[in-house]
């Protein structure tokens, strides 16, 4: 008589009723955030700082390093500088990797803090992931420009205040069911390629910028108020090299807004172009041409009509005035929806072709 096939999963289960620990015992990490009281609830060594846990991290890890992020607020700058290390949160809302950091706040050293030292996680080694936890910097954009004598974007040394940043050495990062909250500045994917599943993105003013690649796929980008000013902001402020052929692309997304966010105040992005050094001086680096799509996005009644506009440079007369507008960049939308989703008539259409070649694995060179 032929006995009956038995799988894995039959074995597994039957050894757990023998061993009942074997059913429910928690995963291993190869790190565990703790400050609490008495032995940690998840197996594996035990740090009180991120900072601490990712320094253990081996320099040359060719497989994940898995750092459990347990609930709590981790308030303090992180540089993830070796490769494989993966955050896992314990709880989207509760498990916190914080800091407080603005351009025109006096950092630590006397110095004004400057846009690319505020960032409370940077990244700067491949094959990065988090997942079910929570990235912010939690300078209170809104309240410091609401109040007398705050900082104001058009100061340019103001409330820019990055929460994420993807810096040089950073590729194949992953983000998945990640809150990234801030107001001025909050993502910076300046680097590599990187892929952003079910994500919050929170922000008012060229929220999402840099010369990166990206992929967001499913994510809600919530744009917040600037009760002060006409405009609440712009989503996307790209400087693509011209060499790239995608930056920042963007699909099955909502564009959502806070209470409070006017009707057509928020364009979906405008041209960022850093400046560079010549032998004939420091002005905007032609290099820089912009690239930002939105495929199939439900866009809210923020979006305005034009969906997109001009952002200023340095030209090389040195005039800091220039304004690169953004037909000169590379803006594209295929088959916008919701109430926002009107002519958008300074961006350009892309064809059903166009659209579909726009890929995960094209615009990262990699298949997650």
């Amino acid at each position: 008589m032929s006995l009956p096939a038995v799988s894995r999963r039959d074995v597994l289960a039957g050894a757990a009723l023998l061993v009942p620990s074997l059913a429910l015992a928690a995963p291993r990490y190869d790190a565990v955030l703790w400050r609490g009281e008495g032995e940690a609830p998840h197996a594996g060594p035990v740090f009180s700082k991120l900072s601490a846990a990712v320094a253990a991290a081996p320099a040359d890890g060719r497989t994940p390093y898995r750092i459990l992020v347990t609930r709590g607020v981790w308030d303090e700058q992180v540089v993830v500088d070796k490769p494989f290390v993966h955050l896992i949160g314990e709880d989207r809302k509760a498990s916190v990797v914080s800091h407080l950091a603005a351009s025109g706040l006096t950092a630590p050293d006397g110095k004004r803090w400057g846009t690319f030292r505020t960032p409370t996680l940077f990244v700067r080694a491949p094959d990065f992931s988090a997942r079910n936890l929570t990235i912010q910097n939690a300078f209170d954009g809104l309240a410091e420009m609401t109040r007398s004598g705050g900082l104001h974007s058009h100061d340019g040394g103001g409330p820019q205040a990055v929460a994420l940043m993807l810096d040089k050495g950073s590729d194949r990062a992953r983000l998945t069911e990640i809150d990234i909250l801030g107001y001025q500045d909050t993502l910076f994917p300046d680097a590599g390629s990187s892929l952003f599943e079910r994500c919050l993105i929170t922000g008012s003013y060229d929220f999402i910028f840099g010369a990166g690649r990206a992929y967001f796929q499913d994510c809600e980008i919530r744009s917040r108020p600037r009760p002060v000013e006409p405009i609440d902001g712009y989503i996307v402020a790209p400087s693509t090299p011209i060499s790239q052929p995608f930056g920042f692309v963007f699909q099955g997304c909502r564009l959502t807004k806070e209470a409070g966010t006017k009707v057509g105040s928020v364009y979906l992005g405008r041209p960022w172009r850093p400046s560079s050094v010549f032998p004939d001086g420091r002005y905007g680096d032609p290099k820089f041409v912009g690239m930002a799509a939105f495929l199939d996005c439900w866009m809210d009644d923020h979006i305005a009509s034009a969906g997109w506009t001009e952002m200023w440079y340095t030209g090389k007369d040195g005039n800091p005035r220039t304004m690169l507008q953004p037909e000169d960049a590379r803006f594209w939308q295929y088959r916008p929806r919701g109430p926002g989703a009107g002519a958008l008539s300074r961006g350009r259409w892309l064809s059903r072709a166009q659209a579909r070649a726009m890929t995960k694995a094209k615009v990262l060179a990699w298949r997650p």
